[in-house]
């Protein structure tokens, strides 16, 4: 399988980042942060129009629909395609239908973003406790960091759906806190959205946000994080530029 990836061993980052100092916890998002799945889900979103006889978006619309989970992926759909909100009976036909479409096939056209799996085996290996904290489904994560080799990493894997509420609600990232046994103060959201930042800046987290993900066409600057990443592997000290090569 050819991916993303950085030819570099793990033990050779021997320090981390400054803004890691006392930081015993590190929340990652997952679309957008860890991987690419806009191929896969717009993929989705154009099949489940087509057969409701509406018209597709291009992948970059639905690029900039992503964040805020299935149901809401599905309803800005629609709203485009009909120019009109939905009605509840067509806005659950279509999400039955996204979600068949899109878990038939949820890694087709899904990479990996350059360094990701090196930075987390890395910081995995420095023992850090890593935590997934995405608005997706709960039963799409699995699937996907099994695909990856990513699952082994972390602790706990929250979606969407997991409990009552979901970014950018702080809710997702207190209970990781809780379940880890670890304060807010010593932990770290890793995103790539508003809704990241938002949620960690509520839950009292250490926010760092990517600009190469999805942020509905805003620079994830305005959201004012605590720093900017260019890559996760710059959150190891010494760390060469990740770069693209073909397993």
């Amino acid at each position: 399988m050819g991916q993303s990836a950085l030819k570099i061993h793990p033990s050779h980052y021997s320090e981390r980042h400054p803004v890691l100092q006392g930081k015993r916890l590190i929340a990652f998002d997952l679309d957008g942060t860890l991987i690419d799945s806009v191929p896969d889900l717009a993929a989705a979103v154009a099949r489940t129009l087509s057969e409701l006889d509406l018209p597709e978006p291009n992948e970059t619309k639905v690029r900039d629909w992503v964040g805020n989970g299935a149901p809401v992926l599905v309803e800005r759909a629609l709203t485009w395609a009909l120019q009109a909100p939905p009605e509840p009976s067509l806005q659950q036909r279509a999400y039955d239908a996204f979600m068949g479409h899109y878990g038939a096939a949820p890694n087709a056209l899904t990479t990996l973003y350059p360094g990701v799996k090196q930075a987390l085996e890395a910081l995995y290996q420095q023992g850090m406790t890593l935590v997934l904290i995405t608005n997706k489904p709960e039963r799409f994560i699995e699937p996907l960091l099994n695909h990856f080799e990513l699952l082994n990493y972390f602790t706990l894997c929250l979606g969407g759906d997991s409990l009552a509420e979901k970014k950018p609600h702080p809710l997702p990232l207190l209970h990781a806190a809780h379940y880890c046994q670890i304060p807010p103060t010593e932990c770290v959201m890793v995103g790539d959205s508003r809704h990241d930042m938002a949620a960690g800046k509520a839950a009292g987290f250490t926010t760092l946000a990517l600009p190469y993900g999805y942020n509905h066409g805003e620079p994830i600057e305005n959201s004012h994080p605590d720093l900017v990443l260019s890559s996760l592997t710059e959150l190891l000290l010494n760390a060469p530029r990740p770069t693209k090569v073909i397993d």
